[in-house]
């Protein structure tokens, strides 16, 4: 085991440790690397085991490369968004718009994000048999060849074709190979340095564990060739931490913080038993305990991981794991970071007083009612908010911005892009709001009283 000092509690760096080695235990995997970040920053990481059954001088740690498989299509997920802001596409598009010589017409850019095409999930050609991909060309031919086995959006279908497609028009788009786009784009903008199409040491090996032996296996290395940007990434625990630092809150000069926003509503429920999981733009949306996490996990030969992050706390999970056989990424995962999260939070942020306090904001504020129902309308930080009586401490207030007098967008939270008007008296005072229509009054009352009235 490695480890470096960490900024968490002794009880809780042991937990961790505990827990990332059970998970090396029960699934006899050679050598892992677990890790929970904060804020795009390692907080906490162990590496357990051997990165390198070869060579055991080989570092297992942080910045050990393991390749993340699937995980990659969160950025190539990215990079469509950054697509569509630019407006060189919308997500309406269909695939035989960017790639004329294609068939399979209204297969849509945003049915291939979500996985609901239903187009088979892997190219033709048995390529999990003969570990022979596609170039370029052969992915298109293969993509006309492929077969369309369930109707669209009808149900989650994960399609690893599908993110190859993907890749095929960021390419074209941009008149470069996609990893050249995914360098320009993402990797050097955010300075992940150790996140590449090709590994450098330290490289952790590629082992399968044979149920009956405990003697591992070397597994072969996978070349995805023109299916690159539905798994082909090597990085690191301090990259992915990076990575989806990003995610929970991305920078503007590469992505709007609305798009990262909008990639992580859900599109289709993968889980439709326990509804555990989703799926976004590119983005699984676990859930557990109450608590959204986006991310993803990654299988190849030899190379297993899960990468999830709660993006209102900015706490990432991370396991990386050098095993065919390994367990469950996505739980062990989840297992780290939400310990974390119970057991050794974020320090309060203390409140702060407002500076300013509106004229026109201020009969608005107080209690109103609506169907019965109480909300209260607030200044904070100069600006209007909104909460429904009961709406948990977790959910966001309503925020509201002027559009001209007595006129107000939804802006976030309740009825998010609707408009708040508000009524007034002959004499100017507020008479009632109307919020997506509906009556607000200081008093409740039914459908259909007049205010005036009372």
């Amino acid at each position: 085991m490695t480890q470096e000092p960490s900024p968490i509690s002794p009880t809780t760096d042991r937990e961790l440790t505990r827990t990332a080695t059970g998970r090396q235990v029960d699934g006899r995997v050679p050598g892992l690397v677990a890790a929970v970040g904060r804020h795009g920053k390692l907080l906490w990481h162990n590496g357990i085991g051997v990165a390198d059954l070869d060579d055991q001088s080989v570092d297992l740690g942080a910045d050990t490369h393991f390749q993340v498989a699937s995980n990659t299509k969160t950025f190539t997920a990215v990079m469509v968004m950054q697509l569509r802001d630019e407006g060189r596409l919308t997500l309406d598009d269909t695939v035989d718009q960017h790639l004329p010589e294609t068939q399979h017409p209204r297969v849509t850019l945003r049915q291939l994000l979500s996985h609901t095409t239903g187009m088979q999930r892997e190219p033709v050609g048995d390529v999990w048999d003969t570990l022979e991909f596609p170039d370029r060309a052969g992915l298109v031919t293969g993509w006309n060849d492929a077969e369309r086995v369930l109707r669209p959006h009808t149900t989650w279908h994960y399609s690893n074709l599908g993110y190859a497609v993907l890749g095929e028009i960021i390419a074209r788009l941009d008149g470069r190979e996609w990893g050249e786009s995914l360098r320009a784009r993402l990797l050097d903008p955010l300075g992940l340095r150790r996140t590449a199409l090709r590994p450098s040491s330290p490289v952790a090996g590629a082992y399968y564990v044979p149920p009956f032996s405990d003697v591992p296996v070397t597994e072969p290395r996978v070349d995805k060739q023109a299916t690159a940007s539905a798994g082909a990434i090597w990085s690191t625990a301090t990259d992915m931490a990076a990575w989806h630092g990003f995610l929970a809150a991305p920078d503007p000069s590469v992505l709007a913080p609305a798009t990262l926003e909008e990639m992580c509503q859900p599109q289709i429920v993968g889980d439709t038993t326990g509804w555990s999981f989703a799926w976004g733009l590119g983005l699984e949306l676990a859930r557990r305990d109450g608590r959204t996490w986006v991310g993803h996990t990654g299988g190849l030969p030899g190379s297993v991981s899960g990468v999830f992050t709660e993006r209102s706390s900015g706490t990432t999970g991370i396991i990386l794991m050098n095993a065919t056989n390994a367990p469950d990424p996505r739980a062990a995962a989840l297992d780290l970071a939400s310990y974390v999260l119970e057991h050794d939070p974020e320090p309060l942020t203390p409140w702060t007083p407002g500076t300013e306090q509106p004229a026109e904001l201020v009969p608005l504020t107080g209690r109103w009612w609506s169907e019965g129902q109480g909300f209260t309308f607030v200044i904070r930080d100069g600006g209007l908010e909104a909460r429904i009586d009961g709406l948990p401490a977790a959910r966001p207030s309503s925020r509201f911005e002027r559009v001209e007098d007595d006129v107000y967008r939804t802006v976030a939270g309740r009825e998010k892009g609707e408009l708040l008007r508000v009524a007034r008296h002959s004499d100017g005072s507020v008479r009632q709001l109307l919020w997506a229509t509906y009556r607000f009054t200081r008093e409740p009352l039914a459908f259909g009283v007049p205010v005036e009235q009372h």
